[in-house]
């Protein structure tokens, strides 16, 4: 049988404090590159709760990842801001990461997705950046956009972001034909059973 071992006032410091941290990596990073005048846009779970935010607070999801698209051209510059203001860039199985501290884990790290890349084989490019989404002080992709790189990447935690999405009327029935196949029977067969 598995036990708590962590109860209390620091168990719920704890879990707080992890939503936080996640939360401070976000704007710090938002604020260099926004400082740096770097193009950028805020994606994966963070864009969805930006979007999801618009509709019913209640129905945002914590998230761990800090997922930040830059074009390849732009990467240089956004490299030079972020070590800079004191992050540590990693470069594991060829995904560019940055961390605030040498010993940090991945789990704890800015990550780094690339305008144009194909991420595994079968996938469509990751799109541009532009249009952006802009919420005053940073900004994200559009909603189409967005949904895009959700079906593009297809993992169970993309399926629930787009659930999400689904749940709150943000894409509906008439959303299929703004995307190629085999994105467009994705996401059919979401709206076809939302229920899994």
């Amino acid at each position: 049988m598995v036990e708590f071992k962590i109860v209390g006032e620091e168990l719920w410091t704890r879990m707080e404090r992890a939503v936080e941290k996640v939360n401070e990596r976000l704007r710090k990073t938002v604020r260099i590159l926004e400082d740096a005048k770097v193009p950028y846009a805020v994606v994966g779970g963070h864009a969805v709760r930006a979007w999801v935010a618009q509709v019913d607070e209640a129905a945002l999801r914590t998230t761990r990842d800090v997922d930040i698209m830059v074009r390849p051209s732009d990467f240089p510059a956004m490299k030079e801001a972020m070590i800079a203001a004191g992050f540590h860039h990693r470069n594991v199985s060829d995904l560019d990461m940055f961390v605030e501290h040498p010993e940090a884990s991945a789990r704890d790290a800015v990550h780094v997705v690339l305008v144009g890349k194909i991420e595994r084989a079968g996938d469509s490019p990751n799109p541009d950046i532009e249009p952006v989404a802009r919420a005053n002080d940073f900004q994200t992709v559009r909603l189409e956009t967005l949904v895009f790189m959700k079906l593009n990447a297809n993992r169970r935690k993309d399926q629930v972001h787009l659930l999400d999405l689904l749940s709150l009327g943000l894409i509906d029935q008439t959303w299929p034909d703004k995307y190629p196949e085999p994105l467009r029977s994705r996401l059919i067969e979401l709206l076809n059973d939302p229920e899994g």
